[in-house]
């Protein structure tokens, strides 16, 4: 399929010029203005035909410290317009993100893979954080309290960070960025955002929508940055004193490097990490719910979600029938181009993501792993790119290698259990903690599940699958997950720092412990 035929066929070439996308040449920026970038240049193929989308200059040393000093400045500014207000302004940009919610959507769909709808949805999670951060902007609550003093008073405050820097993902080019930085702009913070090198244009899309909000606010342009460039970018960005806070999405073994550099600095990380989420299905279960879940959680995004379903632990006395529905569901499967809403399934990100799920399906052969569903590359008309695979289903064991590494692709691993202990203590004998989902009918079963001896991750769901987070709920896990939370609830508080404060409204200094002074 041809770039043109795609372009015409799906709009795509439309979308890019509406999200003042035309030429596409694109480095580091600070919203209103930019720069020639001199580091080296940055091809954005997409994964669904395999053509050029277009290039970026990636950012160097000296782009850098042009961003963080713009940054600076706007931070002075924009800490000291009152929260309502900046509110406000996050109020608007949701309305020009439901503005360009189509054409942004096909852009995630066209750069990352996945399908139009998941794009949409992409977005629409954009414009629901907006909403929450609005309400959000009223509500950045501290505590009073009684001092052991008289005449004193004692209250605790929150204040803006400073400086923000988000580090996303590919997988999910647009959304995570906006849990972060809807959140950090109501809280007084500034940010800089650096985007996954693969889906680099989603990253300029949103850059350009934020800018011309910010312009008509007259609010400097530096409250929000993009630098795009690969992982020296994100080593700085985590080794800066000046950027009390990373947010950053991704391996655990590239959060384990960004976790020790700040740690290093006594700065803050928020690390949203890998996940090998696993559904656990009882004989109680409605067991169309669950092959509904599973399929969507398995295969959605071409198995490319931190909270991807990748392991089904099935009761042994249900296990043929659950194994049976799945194989011919998966028969059903429609797997193409991601922008043909007839399709259920979208490329992988690359031909590095192909060979790292051959490498998966060998692996689990060979320790010892059957295929109930082959897996495969696809070929032929309409597969040129060569990032189109089959999400593939193997019987195995937990205690399997590849089982206890998460890859980031359509492969669900099913295997039995017998009680629901050994159940659950097959959902958490992994090293990553993010999702996970139980299917029953039984009450019994589903308390002993989000108990206190049930799963140890950080999101656990009764009767729905390991996706599909809500943004009014914290997002985030345990464990190699990282332990941070994004989005919902009081997440908003790691974008502030706590101050504790004493007024003393008498004419007396009393001490502590009766201590007395005689001056």
């Amino acid at each position: 399929m041809s770039q043109t035929l795609t372009a015409n066929a799906f709009g795509i070439a439309k979308a890019l010029e509406n999200l003042g996308i035309k030429k596409l040449n694109f480095g580091a920026t600070t919203g209103l203005e930019s720069w020639k970038c001199s580091g080296n240049k940055i091809a954005s193929y997409s994964p669904v035909d395999g053509n050029l989308i277009g290039n970026v200059t990636s950012a160097t040393g000296e782009d850098y410290e042009k961003i963080i000093k713009k940054a600076e400045e706007a931070f002075k500014v924009w800490r000291m317009i009152p929260a309502p207000k900046r509110g406000e302004i996050v109020r608007q940009m949701g309305d020009a993100f439901r503005k360009h919610k189509a054409d942004l959507g096909k852009l995630v769909s066209y750069e990352m893979g996945k399908s139009y709808q998941e794009g949409l949805g992409e977005v629409q999670e954009i414009i629901d954080i907006c909403d929450f951060a609005v309400g959000l902007s009223r509500q950045l609550y501290g505590l009073t309290m009684h001092s052991e003093r008289p005449l004193h008073r004692m209250y605790e405050q929150y204040h803006p960070l400073g400086i923000v820097g988000i580090i996303s993902a590919f997988n999910f080019p647009v959304a995570v960025w906006s849990w972060n930085a809807m959140l950090a702009w109501v809280c007084g913070d500034v940010c800089i955002w650096k985007p996954s090198e693969k889906t680099p244009l989603c990253a300029v899309a949103c850059q350009n929508i934020i800018a011309d909000v910010l312009k008509q606010n007259n609010v400097p342009e530096g409250v929000s940055n993009i630098i795009i460039g690969d992982y020296k970018i994100g080593e700085l960005m985590s080794h800066d004193i000046r950027v009390p806070l990373i947010s950053a999405t991704g391996s655990t073994r590239m959060g384990k490097a960004v976790g020790k550099a700040v740690g290093e600095r006594l700065g803050r990380s928020l690390l949203e990490l890998g996940g090998n989420n696993a559904i656990i299905v009882t004989p109680n279960a409605d067991l169309q719910m669950m092959l509904t879940a599973v399929l969507f959680g398995a295969v959605g995004t071409a198995g490319q979600r931190c909270t991807t379903t990748r392991r089904l632990i099935v009761h042994e006395d249900i296990y043929e029938e659950v194994k049976n529905k799945l194989v011919n569901a998966y028969k059903q499967l429609r797997i193409g181009n991601p922008l043909d809403e007839k399709n259920h399934v979208g490329p992988l990100i690359d031909k590095d993501a192909v060979k790292n799920y051959l490498h998966a399906i060998e692996q689990v052969k060979k320790e010892g792993g059957n295929m109930i569903v082959e897996g495969g590359v696809l070929e032929g008309e309409g597969y040129e790119s060569g990032c189109y695979v089959k999400p593939c289903v193997a019987e195995a064991k937990n205690h399997f290698q590849i089982v206890q590494h998460e890859t980031f692709a359509p492969i669900l691993y099913i295997m039995k259990y017998k009680t629901i202990e050994e159940a659950i203590a097959i959902q958490n004998g992994v090293p990553q903690g993010l999702s996970s989902a139980i299917f029953t009918t039984n009450m019994l079963e589903a308390e002993k599940f989000l108990s206190h001896e049930g799963s140890d991750c950080g999101i656990a769901n009764v009767n729905i699958g390991t996706s599909g987070a809500e943004i009014g709920g914290a997002f985030g896990g345990e464990k190699e997950t990282g332990g941070g939370r994004e989005s919902g609830s009081d997440a908003w508080k790691v974008y502030m720092r706590r101050q504790t404060n004493t007024i003393n409204y008498s004419t007396q200094l009393p001490l502590a412990q009766g201590i007395k002074f005689e001056i």
